[in-house]
Parts: structure tokens; C-alpha cells; sequence
């Protein structure tokens, strides 16, 4: 179980510097103050377990959009929660992602009271797409960014809590 709490800028200077391996380094952050100001825009909640580690972080809205699904219009329905998900670096690989997904979801369905999510990842990141499939995300749209000085193609995926009967 994850303890969700708001982004401080304790916690922000420690995930603005995390580095993943390539090539899930376009994930990277530069430690900078902006990078610090974004993580700390309250879009952004911290997860932590049970020792106050931190294990990953997420937001939802604006601050999930890549900007290349403005241009394809996957942002239009304002019933759908934008998420983004980043787990600290030695974390992953090791299947935890679809755990903490699930965790993110509810707690993020039960504050803003809505149930249909989507995601954006990076095309070629099979292991978080395994994940995101594994928690229920079903792929979408397919479309190219910017991100430093290439164009990347990302994948947009999309989750709807079922009803209760």
C-alpha cells in the first residue's frame, strides 16, 4: 500500500534528480529550479510506502499532456483524468508498476470523482505498456513529440473503472 501525499520540495529535489538507464532516459529530469517548480505546481502527489521511502510519483491534468496529443486532439474530453506515473529508477523493471497503477488510480478517481483515465508513454517503452495492459489500459492513438532535439512517437492508452452491479 502506498501513502499518497502532496509534492514538497524536499521530495521534489530528490525526484527532479533521478536517472533511469537508457533508453528510458528521456524520463530524466535536471534537478533544476523549474523542474523543481513543476514537480511542486500541485499536480503532482508523492508515493511513499511504509518506511516514508519514496517509491514513485504522479500527477493528473495538464501537467500528464505531452505536448504532440494536443495536435491530435486526444485531450478534448473533459471526462477523462490525464495520469502521469514515474517509479524511482531502482524500482523498476522488478513488476511493481501495475500495483502502484492500480493505487494511483483509485486515489486519484476518489478525488476528482471520475472514472475514465488515459496515459501517454513512450512507444518503444514495452515494459511500462506491459504494465499499464496488465492494470487494464488499452492502447490508442499513436503519435510523435518533441522531446530535446528528436521526435519520439508515444502511444496514448486509456483505462475505464468498470460500474459496480
Amino acid at each position: 500500500m502506498y501513502n499518497f501525499i502532496s509534492m514538497n520540495e524536499k521530495d521534489a529535489k530528490i525526484i527532479s534528480t533521478w536517472m533511469y538507464p537508457q533508453p528510458y532516459n528521456i524520463y530524466d529530469m535536471d534537478g533544476s529550479e523549474e523542474c523543481i517548480n513543476e514537480l511542486m505546481n500541485g499536480d503532482y502527489f508523492c508515493a511513499k510506502d511504509n518506511k516514508e521511502q519514496i517509491i514513485a510519483f504522479m500527477c493528473s491534468g495538464k501537467s500528464a499532456r505531452v505536448p504532440g496529443g494536443n495536435e491530435i486532439g486526444i485531450y478534448n474530453n473533459p471526462e477523462i483524468i490525464d495520469i502521469g506515473l514515474g517509479l524511482r529508477p531502482d524500482l523498476t523493471g522488478r513488476g511493481l508498476g501495475s500495483h502502484f497503477l492500480k493505487e494511483a488510480i483509485s486515489f486519484i478517481s476518489k478525488r476528482n470523482n471520475k472514472s475514465e483515465f488515459q496515459l501517454v508513454v513512450a512507444a518503444f517503452n514495452e515494459r511500462a505498456i506491459r504494465a499499464y495492459e496488465k492494470a487494464g489500459f488499452q492502447r490508442k492513438e499513436l503519435f510523435h513529440s518533441k522531446v530535446a532535439d528528436f521526435n519520439i512517437p508515444f502511444l496514448a492508452m486509456r483505462y475505464n473503472i468498470p460500474e459496480r452491479e
